[in-house]
């Protein structure tokens, strides 16, 4: 341990210094920022997709109505955030899990096949200590004859390379399983409680928009346990640091989602139904693929049950639900407050807060970086490993959160009548551009932050230094709304990221936890 420790506090000299370490490197492409670029890019885009998909399922519903648009708007929003509980802890629980699990058997493997290579030149030495003599070695020799008869026997054999065995990761089969039961679970729910959750969420029923959200939801759960099984593929495949596998699998269905759109909608005449029919084929595609793919690399059928570790999936995965809920429930407060004040500010509110979170995809790409790299790192007490990482995503994080200022600060304020032509509308969107964009590398930490936490399977912190975020977040959102309305609304949200990212900060930068051994 104390060897390993060394190296990595060479030119750290105190916790807080991680944040400098080679930072006129940052953009260097060595094997670390390769590794990086190779696991960010096709996570960004593979999060990307599904929002666009969104968008384009939205674009279609449009034609159909206002009422139709409005109605599946609340569905989508109510299956998300059902989603979003179970899928956020499964997905990060099992990214870590899998890619500690990969680099210590990896390493036994290794460990293993040196054993054997080393008993093997023994054996080849000891051959050729006790070699006999030249006449006996010579009476051995077989005639011309037989030489040939053998010549032909070996060449009748023909050479099988042998098949690359598969992994046996626990981590994989156990998230599996719980994403099959939590989204059987989920769909269960959703389709029981249809009408009573949409009632909550203001549509009566006997309303217009009563009987297509019903049916949207309905038909949409029935594809819950595809969602939550590929999500969780989705995490093996991160723990692998494959993130192309998932890209192309997302990318396949969403494309067939927007194919199978406009015929069941429009051909068949299903309207809404053919929308959420067409929604739940594509997400089975996507588990179809995921799982095929998976089935070539692991050996998915458990041993026992006590193979699969399900208490420490579990606990784990309670953790960080704790922490979902509480990330969750500052955002939705955010929204009701500014719905409250009236619908042209819950209008402006919605764009600016939709652009404010799509942004966060892009920083999540490194945050799955992140974490797997840091997850296989501390798994081999890699500690130097673990300082580069964490710094190059960091540092990185930083430069996407500039970049993405530069970009809204300049894209949004010419590119907001593209959401409304409503003069009201705009004017509050204009109010709210400077929070969204100066936000932007605050959120990008924040983001960044989570991933290297969950890397070092740091699941508690992340847990409870959320939930006191979030106590004092609400405080805030509650008091500065109720004086300053629309911009008090903004301001409490940035006060969130920021102390958000705040905890993010508390374990590298204090050196506790499993970063204690930068003190060293």
């Amino acid at each position: 341990m104390a060897e390993k420790e060394v190296p990595c506090t060479e030119n750290v000299k105190s916790p807080v210094s991680i944040f400098f370490r080679d930072i006129r490197s940052i953009f260097k492409l060595d094997e670390l920022g390769q590794e990086i670029a190779r696991i960010a890019l096709p996570a960004a885009l593979a999060l990307t997709a599904d929002p666009v998909a969104s968008l384009v399922d939205t674009a279609f519903i449009g034609h159909i109505g206002p009422i139709e648009q409005a109605a599946v708007g609340v569905s989508i929003a109510v299956f998300n955030q059902a989603s979003k509980i179970a899928i956020f802890p499964l997905v990060s629980v099992t990214t870590s899990f899998v890619a500690e699990e990969d680099t210590i058997t990896k390493a036994s493997q290794d460990l293993q096949n040196d054993k054997i290579k080393e008993q093997n030149e023994g054996d080849a030495e000891a051959m050729d200590t006790d070699s006999p003599s030249n006449s006996e070695s010579k009476s051995l020799i077989p005639k011309n004859g037989s030489v040939c008869k053998s010549e032909k026997m070996a060449s009748s054999f023909e050479v099988v390379k042998p098949k690359p065995e598969k992994r046996h990761i626990p981590s994989a089969s156990a998230a599996l399983i719980i994403g099959a039961v939590l989204g059987i679970i989920q769909a269960a729910f959703l389709i029981a409680g249809a009408k009573p959750l949409l009632k909550f969420m203001g549509i009566k029923p006997g309303s217009a928009m009563s009987k297509p959200a019903e049916d949207y939801l309905r038909l949409r759960s029935l594809g819950a346990p595809a969602v939550l099984l590929s999500l969780a593929m989705q995490g093996v495949f991160r723990g692998f640091k494959d993130t192309k596998t998932p890209l192309f699998a997302t990318v396949a269905g969403d494309l067939a989602n927007i194919i199978l759109d406009p015929i069941f909608m429009f051909v068949f005449h299903l309207g809404v139904r053919g929308a959420a029919i067409a929604h739940v084929i594509s997400q089975y595609l996507i588990s179809v693929i995921l799982f095929w793919r998976l089935m070539e690399k692991v050996d998915l059928v458990p041993p026992s049950l006590k193979y699969l570790q399900f208490a420490r999936f579990l606990t784990n995965g309670f953790l960080l639900l704790v922490r979902v809920i509480a990330v969750t429930f500052c955002v939705t407060l955010a929204a009701s407050l500014a719905a409250r004040l009236g619908p042209t500010q819950m209008a402006a509110f919605q764009v600016c807060l939709q652009v404010w979170l799509a942004t966060s995809l892009l920083a999540d790409g490194l945050a799955v970086a992140g974490q797997a790299i840091l997850a296989s790192a501390f798994a081999q007490e890699d500690f130097s490993r673990c300082t580069a990482t964490a710094s190059k995503v960091l540092q990185l994080g930083v430069v996407l959160g500039l970049v993405l200022a530069l970009t809204l600060g300049v894209g949004l304020h010419y590119g907001a009548r593209v959401f409304t032509q409503d003069v009201d509308v705009l004017h509050l969107i204009a109010i709210g551009i400077p929070f969204v964009a100066a936000t932007q590398p605050i959120n990008c930490l924040a983001f960044v932050f989570d991933g290297v936490n969950f890397g070092a399977s740091d699941f508690a912190y992340s847990a409870y230094s959320m939930l006191t975020v979030a106590i004092f977040s609400i405080v805030f959102l509650l008091i500065l709304s109720s004086s300053f309305g629309y911009i008090g609304i903004w301001v409490a949200l940035t006060i969130y990221m920021s102390l958000r990212a705040l905890a993010g900060f508390g374990r590298i930068g204090t050196g506790t936890g499993p970063w204690k051994f930068l003190r060293s």
